[in-house]
């Protein structure tokens, strides 16, 4: 992992899970390939020579089919898609001040990023094989084998077959232009806009057409929003999807010192399924009062939108707060108490630093 920035917060090492700090994001469509969450469940990243790798269709289909990387390429039109990734964990230090959240991981606002991604169609792919009119679900396949579930199983999640024919779903092999890393999935990934990170299956080795979702620990389990008393063990509750929506402040960081007088402020925001940002509001005095922020042009359709606005900052400590408002009239609700789970998933409370103004 010698690739990635000394700034990066290392949450565990094996398997390897890090976010860059706010600063690494700030103010860029495109976040840098060193500077990309890392979010793994396996202790060994998958290292597959493009040449010897296959991706296999079969289940529901007419014609169960075996894929090379050149096939892929020679059959199907190449796409290019700018997209940004989330984990569903993200924000999730803010819950832990809540309540603890023993095992989890205490992500904090960096991991997601957005990347220009390219390859195939993933509908494409299916379309030639023929996919049978009964089927409800595709389920993906990786080559990362983890001891998660209490014996080692390849890391495995589904998608209804209905986001799965959408045209922004991609087999991807390039990460901002450059041939994908194996640390993010090479040879070929899924992207799936949109939804959160944990379905778009890094080092895809099988694609699985069903009349049901995956029966895959990581579909069945792990990423599910429970209730507040639910065991995490049991796999109760809510299969997580699509993002909920989200922003955060990117800069400046939080606990900086910054001098009295006009201050940009600067963020992100997001909204997941086929929603857009529409609206961003700052507050300096806990939401008692909002200014809009400045929106800027987004990079592609499921790419997260920039935000700007400057603040007049008086001498000493300023919290400031953001919150986002998408396209079908959703907006972060004000208090992470509320959204406390036992996975620390889906903080989307508003989000806020903490400024010493000098």
């Amino acid at each position: 992992m010698s690739t990635q920035p000394d700034e990066m917060t290392v949450h565990s090492s094996q398997p390897y899970n890090a976010e860059p700090p706010r600063s690494a994001l700030a103010g860029r469509d495109l976040t840098p390939v060193e500077a990309f969450y890392h979010r793994n469940h396996a202790v060994e990243t998958p290292r597959i020579d493009p040449a010897a790798w296959t991706l296999r269709v079969d289940g529901r289909v007419e014609r169960p089919a075996t894929f090379s990387l050149g096939a892929l390429r020679e059959r199907f039109a190449e796409h290019t898609d700018v997209v940004t990734l989330q984990c569903a964990g993200n924000r999730r230090a803010g819950l832990i001040e809540v309540a603890d959240l023993p095992g989890e991981t205490p992500w904090g606002p960096g991991a997601t990023g957005t990347a220009r991604w390219t390859g195939v169609r993933l509908a494409d792919v299916l379309r030639d094989v023929g996919v049978d009119p009964d089927a409800t679900d595709v389920e993906l396949v990786g080559a990362d084998v983890t001891d998660e579930p209490g014996e080692p199983e390849p890391y495995t999640v589904s998608v209804p077959l209905e986001k799965a024919l959408a045209p922004e779903v991609l087999l991807a092999w390039s990460m901002n232009d450059e041939p994908l890393p194996a640390a993010h999935g090479a040879p070929v990934r899924v992207v799936v806009p949109g939804w959160i990170g944990a379905r778009s299956v890094k080092w895809v080795e099988r694609v699985t057409v069903r009349d049901a979702p995956s029966e895959g620990f990581f579909q069945a389990v792990a990423y599910r929003l429970l209730p507040a008393d639910a065991s995490p063990a049991r796999g109760r509750g809510v299969a997580l999807g699509q993002i909920a929506v989200n922003a955060d402040v990117l800069t400046p960081d939080d606990g900086a010192e910054v001098p009295a007088g006009p201050t940009r402020i600067a963020g992100y925001a997001l909204a997941g399924g086929d929603r857009t940002i529409v609206r961003v509001d700052v507050s300096t005095d806990g939401g008692a009062s909002w200014i809009q922020a400045d929106l800027e042009p987004q990079a592609g359709r499921w790419s997260w939108r920039l935000w700007e606005a400057e603040l007049d900052l008086p001498v000493g400590t300023t919290r400031v707060v953001v919150r986002a408002w998408d396209s079908a009239g959703g907006v972060q609700p004000a208090d992470p108490a509320e959204l406390w789970n036992p996975k620390g998933y889906v903080n989307n409370s508003w989000a806020h630093v903490t400024l010493h103004v000098v």
